[in-house]
């Protein structure tokens, strides 16, 4: 299993927000190429990358900081997420070397753009999935949809997705540990991994995904935790490690 170390830009810095609040954010460095290199080498394997800009404006704002990361960082596999509407933007990214690109509220509006865009990149398509209660949200979480979080799932495994993202977005940001419970029923619902996202306070959190890792939870994104110091990455990732091992 993986820990994930998350980096939110926001006007090229790197920040944490309360709840996808834009208003609500803390900066935690206005060097993000810096904070790459801090997590590589406390031992991530993958970076998740988000242009909150981005996600609000629907097109990406940030990518070229994002391209100065893959640049310094070739070898790291990153995921890419906020304002990747189009095929455009997805070849872009993917031609600066990004590994996967994240696609949120384009797959909930428009499903079928998920099972176009896996043929034409399959294997670095990957679905977030923002939810609350049971219930997708959309456009920065500003909108909360009447799609259940599951039945979206099914569909978009079925399309080809490499991965599902799956954020409780009531405790994102909020350090209240995580929904492990949900994450749990959403990966046993499907045929692919979920990637947990959203609480992930303390090391317990990442103790209680090892021990449902065979239940299709291939890794987990953590931030506010890793940057405020309720979670020692190192210890996260040797401790995910081991039970890889």
């Amino acid at each position: 299993m993986l820990v994930i170390p998350a980096i939110d830009l926001k006007d090229g810095q790197c920040v944490r927000l309360k709840q996808g609040r834009m208003e609500d954010d803390t900066v935690f460095s206005n060097e993000p190429i810096k904070m790459a290199e801090r997590w590589i080498n406390s031992g991530a394997s993958r970076l998740h990358i988000v242009d909150l800009n981005g996600a609000f404006a629907g097109k990406p704002v940030n990518a070229s900081v994002i391209q100065q990361i893959t640049t310094a960082y070739p070898n790291i596999p990153i995921q890419v997420g906020g304002g990747i509407r189009d095929m455009d933007t997805i070849k872009a990214y993917l031609d600066i070397g990004v590994k996967y690109v994240i696609i949120g509220t384009k797959a909930v509006e428009e499903p079928d753009f998920i099972a176009e865009i896996c043929k034409t990149f399959p294997g670095h398509i990957i679905v977030g999935l923002d939810a609350k209660n049971g219930k997708v949200a959309t456009d920065g979480w500003s909108k909360i949809s009447e799609h259940s979080v599951i039945d979206m799932a099914k569909k978009f495994a079925q399309d080809g997705v490499e991965a599902i993202i799956y954020t409780d977005i009531s405790r994102d940001g909020m350090m209240q540990g995580l929904n492990v419970d949900s994450t749990v029923e959403l990966a046993r619902a499907i045929s692919i991994p979920v990637i947990a996202a959203g609480g992930v306070t303390t090391i317990d959190d990442i103790k209680a995904l090892c021990k449902v890792a065979d239940q299709g939870i291939s890794g987990a994104i953590t931030g506010r935790a890793i940057y405020e110091g309720t979670l020692d990455f190192t210890e996260a990732q040797k401790l995910a490690d081991d039970f890889n091992s």
